[in-house]
């Protein structure tokens, strides 16, 4: 990474508590700390709405040590983007102390199904990240590829998921049919490392000409981005989409979800205290609006 881009300062790192859920549809720039991982999410809803049809949510299990995150782009207005939302936020509640993220995946797919919102889906990616071994699991439901950052070679990829068979249903995005097989795709994070998620307003941004910028071009971008800070990355590609050409599409939710692991684990006081968390609900902090109709 040979430049350096200088962008607005991030926000401050705030401690996420065991057993908690955050997120939701509204306008955002938060950050977030956890064993093993600091989480920076940036979220604006198209033209000046309160909410948005991208969802995203945060969670702690009750020792810390297993966090999950997901970004979720839902599709219709109104309702029904709320009630989809809060089906995602209900199961992610249920399962914050599930280590296999695989069971949580398909069931979400297979609530999506029984929705009554006839032919609404999401398109969304799915992580697990379990902090005594620094395992990332991903998991795509039709979403735009992440792209992982080695702090080691200094470079950016795509992270694709393992090749499966033709004949399956794989990976289909949430809703479109119920026993659709989803593809964990996993890696071991060293300190230093970065995953960013995006909602296809950013890979769908068009330059001065009319072109798609396409997660090829992403990873291009985030390549020129230098040795940016990770609490600037998502502002400085932001900005540097809106220099280069459109911000993004004028009808679609921007959001950025950017990851970055830490030498940082699990306190003996969280290990403690675990056992007691598990008797209590889990403590929600998400916020969910309606979006305006179509």
């Amino acid at each position: 990474m040979s430049q350096m881009t200088v962008s607005a300062p991030g926000p401050t790192l705030e401690r996420m508590e065991c057993m908690e859920v955050w997120g939701g549809n509204c306008g955002v720039d938060r950050a977030f700390r956890m064993p093993g991982l600091e989480v920076w999410i940036y979220s604006k809803p198209h033209g000046d709405s309160d909410a948005g049809g991208d969802v995203y949510y945060l969670s702690s299990c009750a020792s810390g040590r297993i966090t999950r995150m997901l970004l979720a782009d839902v599709s219709g207005h109104g309702a029904e983007v709320s009630g989809l939302a809060t089906a995602l936020r209900d199961l992610m509640r249920r399962h914050v102390n599930h280590v296999n993220q695989s069971r949580f995946v398909e069931r979400m797919n297979r609530e999506f199904a029984r929705l009554p919102s006839e032919g609404s889906f999401a398109t969304a990616l799915v992580a697990t990240f379990f902090q005594p071994t620094r395992r990332l699991t991903v998991s795509n439901a039709g979403h735009p590829y992440p792209l992982l950052y080695d702090a080691t070679q200094q470079s950016w990829s795509m992270i694709v998921e393992p090749e499966h068979s033709e004949s399956e249903l794989a990976n289909m995005p949430f809703g479109l049919h119920d026993r659709t097989r989803y593809v964990q795709s996993q890696r071991v994070l060293s300190p230093g490392d970065m995953v960013l998620f995006y909602s296809d307003a950013v890979n769908e941004s068009v330059d001065t000409a009319g072109n798609l910028l396409g997660v090829e071009g992403v990873l291009k971008t985030m390549s020129e981005l230098g040795d940016t800070p990770p609490e600037e990355l998502l502002h400085a590609l932001r900005s540097k989409i809106a220099r280069e050409g459109s911000d993004s599409r004028h009808d679609d939710d921007l959001t950025m979800l950017l990851c970055r692991a830490t030498a940082t684990g699990t306190t003996l006081r969280n290990n403690l205290l675990a056992p007691l968390r598990l008797l209590r609900p889990v403590t929600d902090n998400t916020v969910l609006r309606q979006t305006a109709p179509e």
